[in-house]
């Protein structure tokens, strides 16, 4: 019978880390969409920077931050907090490589967004808070729901960052990433094989689910611009 404690912790770990990054990333897209030029383009290049390194390298940063023996993962593990070598440290891994597409998704569809709705609600008197959620996010929902949806198959499929910081220890760290190097690597091609279909049967389901969220996008782009 195969053991399906891999996909029971990639999902763990991405559904996990596909809500912080979710809610960490609008913000910063919308605090960075208010910023200068100048200040946006170095936020920026600080918040995308996982984006473009190897996830191998954003693994040994994260160790050399977390690990067992720095002043930071001491602390930690002072407060009762493992990271190093436990699923938690998987949900770190995944928010730091995962939060850049969210960041990068949510920024464009704010800077997108048609100011007349919020100008005219503005008019009536409402408040910022109200405009914001009710206005201005109803508005580029779909672009952000495309974002969150990307940032959480990028953090199910994590492996680089993953393998540096957490490893593999069946039942304990294992993902669906590492599983399947563990397994080609020990020749169990038929075990490798059942992961990778498992991980292709994901993507392509958030694929679609992307591809959906942005056919209504457009859908309701043409129709406000009908009207």
């Amino acid at each position: 019978m195969t053991d399906l404690f891999p996909l029971y912790n990639s999902l763990r770990i991405a559904a996990i880390s596909g809500v912080i990054v979710f809610f960490t990333g609008i913000a910063a897209a919308w605090y960075a969409s208010k910023l200068p030029r100048t200040v946006k383009g170095l936020l920026d290049v600080l918040l995308t920077l996982p984006l473009v390194l190897p996830p191998t390298v954003c693994g040994y940063f994260l160790l050399r931050v977390f690990g067992a023996r720095r002043p930071l993962g001491r602390l930690l593990l002072h407060w009762g907090v493992r990271l190093a070598m436990h699923w938690t440290g998987g949900v770190v891994a995944a928010v730091v490589v995962a939060f850049p597409l969210m960041y990068r998704t949510a920024r464009g569809a704010f800077e997108s967004f048609d100011e007349r709705p919020a100008w005219a609600a503005q008019t009536l008197g409402l408040s910022n808070t109200w405009i914001f959620w009710h206005v201005r996010m109803r508005a580029c929902r779909q672009g952000i729901l495309a974002g969150g949806v990307l940032a959480f198959a990028r953090a199910l499929g994590e492996y680089g960052a993953t393998s540096m910081l957490i490893g593999y220890t069946p039942g304990r760290t294992a993902t669906v990433a590492t599983t399947v190097y563990q397994l080609w690597r020990t020749d169990d091609e038929r075990g490798a094989f059942f992961w990778v279909m498992v991980n292709l049967a994901i993507s392509a389901v958030v694929l679609l689910s992307v591809n959906l969220l942005e056919s209504r996008q457009r859908t309701g782009r043409s129709l406000w611009r009908w009207r």
